[in-house]
């Protein structure tokens, strides 16, 4: 009688497995989605969704949009290349999807931060041609061009047809809302991929394109990994900030031809240097740089604590340069208290590895702004305090 009473209590619990297992899959099987989706917690150009078979549904937008209009204008379907016809006619991909196998093996990129996804993934090998290699620092991809595996093609507005069908890429990334010329690009037939983490306001947004990059190549999971070191941090950084006493104020950019580019008060900079416990002068809703007098920006900035400058001057830049380019550089009192942040691309891989490297970027400006709260040999990786050049011609 006992034995008959366990027989029947574990058939009835393998009858109730079996019902649990055909809902869950029925439920699946209804909207095709799968449990390991994606997470995307920052971009606001991209969003994820993952159906049965490890098949992603990738939506992209301009990141920059209104939120209640934001136009959704790519739709990528990411295909295992090793799913058959038979598993992929089971799943059913929503129509105006474009199919894109995966792991894109051979691409092209067109710009430095599409770049510094493919190095923070070690995946040089998917790069088969880059626009050029003016203000390139890193030493493999150098190499890879100089022995003909990876090729030039030419830069916006001006490629070279030939050269990107010799790569043989299988897609090729892009900056839709820059100055484009892709009519030579569309012409070979080649799928174009929008990337726009240049247009993200948040850095840890902009880094999180780690991710999508990760999707197309196959190494999502190496790319989510990194993008939570990145954000862990980030966050460490931005909560150390936040309890400072102070708040300097900031401004940022130099006169170049007759005006001031000075970019908005939601641009990605002054996000930063809010993150970095800052107050960034301009306060409008501008996302990105206008060009304004040199008059306007002493009424915004006169008084402000520090003054940051990204350039690419050739040889050591000083106060007395800067200074000698516009002899109204002077007036400002973060010049006159010597301080100038700054950054020289010329000798700084900035634009390759700051869209990953965004909690470095807040550590050397907290490092400036709060000196306090960080260790007293901090060695700063892009951003120093500008020295200042003594009588005789050394720095201090």
């Amino acid at each position: 009688m006992r034995h008959t009473f366990s027989f029947i209590a574990l058939l009835s619990v393998i009858v109730l497995a079996a019902c649990l297992n055909g809902q869950t899959n029925s439920s699946r099987g209804a909207d095709n989605t799968a449990a390991d989706t994606m997470i995307v917690s920052y971009a606001k150009g991209f969003t994820v969704r993952t159906l049965s078979g490890g098949i992603h549904l990738v939506d992209v937008a301009d990141p920059q949009e209104d939120e209640d209009k934001m136009p959704v204008s790519y739709h990528f379907a990411l295909i295992p290349k090793q799913m058959s016809s038979k598993e992929l006619s089971a799943v059913s991909i929503p129509e105006g999807y474009t199919e894109v196998r995966t792991p894109v093996e051979r691409t092209i990129v067109m710009t430095m931060l599409q770049l510094s996804n493919f190095t923070a993934l070690d995946a040089h090998d998917v790069v088969k041609g880059i626009t050029g290699t003016k203000n390139l620092f890193n030493e493999d991809i150098r190499q890879r061009v100089k022995d003909g595996r990876i090729v030039k093609i030419g830069m916006e507005g001006n490629f070279d047809a030939e050269l990107i069908l010799a790569a043989n890429p299988e897609a090729i990334f892009i900056s839709p809302f820059k100055r484009g010329g892709y009519d030579v690009i569309k012409e070979t037939g080649i799928m174009l991929i929008p990337h726009l983490g240049y247009k993200e306001l948040d850095p840890l947004g902009q880094a999180e394109w780690i991710k999508y990059i990760g999707l197309f190549i196959g190494k999502e999971h190496e790319a989510d990994s990194i993008f939570n070191g990145i954000e862990q941090r980030y966050v460490a950084m931005k909560e150390k900030t936040a309890a400072a006493t102070t708040r300097p104020t900031v401004f940022s950019g130099e006169m170049h031809g007759g005006n001031w580019y000075a970019v908005g008060g939601k641009n990605y900079l002054a996000q930063l240097f809010r993150d970095a416990g800052a107050d960034y002068v301009i306060k409008d809703e501008n996302t990105g740089g206008v060009n304004i007098e040199f008059e306007q920006m002493y009424a915004t900035a006169a008084n402000a604590d520090y003054w940051r400058i990204l350039n690419s001057f050739d040889g050591d830049f000083s106060y007395e340069a800067l200074q000698a380019s516009e002899p109204r550089n002077s007036l400002f009192k973060a010049f006159r208290e010597h301080k100038v942040i700054y950054c020289n691309m010329k000798t700084t891989p900035f634009y390759e590895k700051t869209p990953v490297m965004p909690d470095v970027v807040l550590s050397d400006l907290t490092a400036i702004f709060h000196p306090e709260l960080m260790p007293a040999d901090y060695q700063p990786t892009f951003y120093h305090l500008l020295p200042v050049t003594k009588p005789g011609g050394t720095k201090k």
